[in-house]
């Protein structure tokens, strides 16, 4: 089966209704700063009568403005860039009965002590580049072989969100490596920050697909 697809950084309702179409399980808005960033009633509208489910992605946020962002909106799926412990993880659950997903980032493909506690309390863990003063959308490719090394060696298998410099043109190889249940795209299907080309959205989801075809 092939990993599900999220479309993230999403700012147009066009965007959206292409990226729903086309087969994305996830669609995501950014709701922690950066070019992509938009209001709870833009992203609202962005998302509004989608199939797909909807991912808000959060940082520099308290808890109670999270809930009350993820209400108006009417998320499916909260994804925290920042703070993101264990007992935040159960207290937001709690608060708002969504979906969690923890996310750490990784410049050298290690993945740092405390992960196997953090992914047992959150939905899924996403895996994202480390840049220095970014949050995510960089661009910047995650090293998948010494990745898949640092996942093998957790003790459980989680449910794993790869995100980092994932293109039409190298997906394949990065799900070949990690195998993880759902890729992450913002940037490697854009021709301006938060413009989403259509050519490439479609050509992302159709590369997925292909890496669950027997062979």
């Amino acid at each position: 089966m092939a990993a599900e697809v999220k479309i993230c950084g999403l700012t147009r309702s066009v965007d959206a209704e292409l990226a729903d179409a086309a087969g994305a399980s996830y669609l995501g808005v950014i709701f922690a700063g950066g070019p992509r960033e938009r209001s709870p009633l833009d992203a609202r509208a962005t998302l509004s009568g989608r199939r797909a489910r909807k991912v808000g992605v959060f940082a520099g946020r308290d808890d109670a403005q999270i809930a009350s962002v993820a209400e108006l909106v009417g998320l499916d799926v909260l994804q925290l860039h920042d703070g993101g412990s264990p007992e935040r993880i159960a207290g937001l659950r709690a608060m708002t009965g969504l979906e969690i997903w923890a996310v750490v980032r990784t410049a050298s493909g290690a993945l740092p002590d405390g992960i196997d506690e953090l992914s047992d309390a959150a939905d899924a863990l996403l895996v994202d580049a480390h840049v220095a003063g970014r949050l995510g959308g960089t661009g910047t490719v995650i090293p998948w072989k010494q990745l898949a090394e640092s996942l093998a060696a957790m003790k459980a298998r989680h449910r794993i969100v790869l995100a980092g410099g994932l293109t039409p043109d190298n997906v394949a190889e990065a799900i070949g490596y990690v195998s993880p249940m759902v890729v992450d795209v913002s940037s490697g299907v854009e021709s301006a920050p938060g413009i989403k080309d259509s050519r490439m959205v479609r050509a992302f989801i159709s590369a997925v697909r292909a890496t669950g075809t027997d062979a």
